[in-house]
């Protein structure tokens, strides 16, 4: 079985809380239970990790290198415009590596049209809501 990270930036747990007019009402408990049936419907073992520091996310994908996983889903959220560090965490993990977001971030605020840590990511799907993340497991587990 094919075993997938997602790791998720500052704000996320509060989805459902949090301006609703542009994330929704749907709370970070109903997107890492959809994320997890989805996977699973698709033969995928899904673990999920949330975090607010920055460190955090450095320290759980610097795990990573040493493998357990076969590829990861990141939403740096506010830490993809400016996170060179999660960005060389990134480049670190020799693993498929697909950066999300909810919204569009192009048609958004001007400084969340650049994503430093995209470049370390095999691609950047963004604008789906929850489907953003399914559309990224579809990737990861395409027979190549």
């Amino acid at each position: 079985m094919r075993k997938i990270i997602v790791i998720n930036g500052p704000n996320i747990n509060i989805l459902g809380k949090r301006e609703l007019e542009i994330y929704g009402n749907l709370s970070y408990n109903d997107l890492v239970n959809e994320l997890k049936s989805y996977a699973n419907d698709k033969g995928a073992n899904l673990d999920e990790f949330q975090s607010n520091s920055e460190g955090a996310i450095i320290d759980k994908l610097q795990e990573l290198i040493d493998g357990g996983y076969d590829a990861v889903i990141i939403n740096p959220a506010a830490y993809s415009h400016y996170s060179y560090a999660i960005y060389d965490a990134l480049k670190a993990i020799k693993i498929k590596k697909v950066e999300v977001h909810l919204t569009n971030i192009l048609a958004r605020d001007e400084f969340r049209k650049n994503s430093v840590t995209a470049e370390a990511c095999d691609g950047v799907i963004s604008g789906f809501g929850f489907d953003s993340y399914k559309l990224a497991i579809d990737y990861l587990l395409r027979e190549e």
